[in-house]
Order: C-alpha cells, then sequence, then structure tokens
C-alpha cells in the first residue's frame, strides 16, 4: 500500500489496543500518512455502512467508547491472556508466565523488559493491555548477610555472579548502598533499580 514500516506500527499500535479505523481521515490520524498517499489508496478503503450514515464527531464517540480497553493484571494474566498480544505465542506467553513464577509475581510494569527473547516493541504493545496491579508481598534478600546459594535463588543473579558478590563482601566489607553493586565483576548495572527491589541491605 505504500505506508512505512513506522506508519504501518502506529497502526497495529491503535488495532491492538481494540479499536478500528473508521474512516479515511481517521486512518490518517493514526497512521500520520501524507495527503497525497491517502489520495492514492483511500478508495480502496471499504468501512460498514452504518459508518457514512453517522457525523464523524458521533462516530469518533462511539468509537472510544466501544473499544475501551480493559487493563488486566500482568501477574493474574494467563499464557492464553498474553497471546491476544500480537508479536505474543504460544512459546513466549508461557516464557512470561515461568519468568514471573520464578520472580514471585512483577513488582514493576518494567520487569517484562526483561524477558528473554521478547522485543521492547512486542513489551510496549502487551503493557497497553497489562499492568501491574496488585504487587506481590516477597521476602528481601539481605545482601549483607546472604549465602551465594540464597542470592542464586534470584532470578537475576546466576551462581558465577552470586560468588563475585560474595567475595566482594568478603574483601571490601558490608555493603553501605545498592550503588556499592556496580563495582562487582560481570554485575548487570542497568538492572541494578529491578534487583535492588528483591534486596535488602
Amino acid at each position: 500500500m505504500g505506508l512505512s514500516t513506522a506508519e504501518l506500527d502506529r497502526l497495529f499500535v491503535f488495532r491492538n489496543q481494540g479499536k478500528f479505523v473508521n474512516s479515511a481521515e481517521e486512518f490518517q490520524e493514526v497512521t500520520k500518512i501524507s495527503d497525497t498517499l491517502l489520495k492514492t489508496i483511500a478508495p480502496y478503503f471499504k468501512f460498514p455502512d452504518w459508518v457514512s450514515s453517522v457525523p464523524s464527531t458521533t462516530r469518533k464517540h462511539q468509537s472510544q467508547s466501544k473499544t475501551k480497553v480493559l487493563v488486566k493484571d500482568l501477574n493474574t494474566a494467563t499464557a492464553s491472556d498474553l497471546m491476544a498480544v500480537y508479536g505474543i505465542g504460544e512459546t513466549l506467553s508461557k516464557r512470561i508466565v515461568k519468568f514471573r513464577d520464578r520472580l514471585g509475581g512483577f513488582l514493576v510494569d518494567e520487569q517484562l523488559y526483561d524477558v528473554y527473547g521478547l522485543k521492547p516493541e512486542v513489551v510496549q504493545k502487551t503493557l497497553l493491555k497489562f499492568k501491574v496491579k496488585e504487587v506481590p508481598t516477597i521476602k528481601r534478600i539481605n545482601i549483607n548477610k546472604a549465602s551465594a546459594e540464597e542470592l542464586a535463588q534470584l532470578v537475576y543473579i546466576p551462581k558465577s555472579l552470586a560468588y563475585n558478590i560474595v567475595e566482594y563482601r568478603g574483601l571490601n566489607g558490608v555493603f553501605r548502598s545498592f550503588q556499592d553493586l556496580k563495582n562487582i565483576e560481570k554485575f548487570p548495572s542497568e538492572k541494578l533499580d529491578r534487583i535492588a527491589l528483591y534486596l535488602s541491605l
């Protein structure tokens, strides 16, 4: 049809919210295509008969009221629920649930970005339909007392890193802030904020 990838992405995001395009003007508003391209492809559009008989302002109001998205809790969503998002198939939906179970539940929406193989643009689409509504109660791991085995129970910390943490603590004394963790070899500093949610000093 001549649409760019960015224009198609805007349309997909709009459709994944459960909304429908009901006019050529609305199609342009959603995709941001040029007037020239709209004029070229508009003859190929086909809308329900009722659309032409309803004023555009009324159509917009009806569309918004009919397509209001009900956001579900990310912590109670099933694999089947998650597959409703474009870009999430059976494998990824099960992986999200497994990752969530290993964490004991998502504490913040951004943890969805940590699921292996889940693309950022798919995460963005998912967060339009799912959010962390009920924050689970978790038992934090004391970074100054935990053994390497205890630290390795956290999905973000592999065994090798757990041993590095304990070794660093033995050489430098107790951690006075979570920022000290950045000094440890191979520590994923970009995920410190999320990891710190599961730790205590």
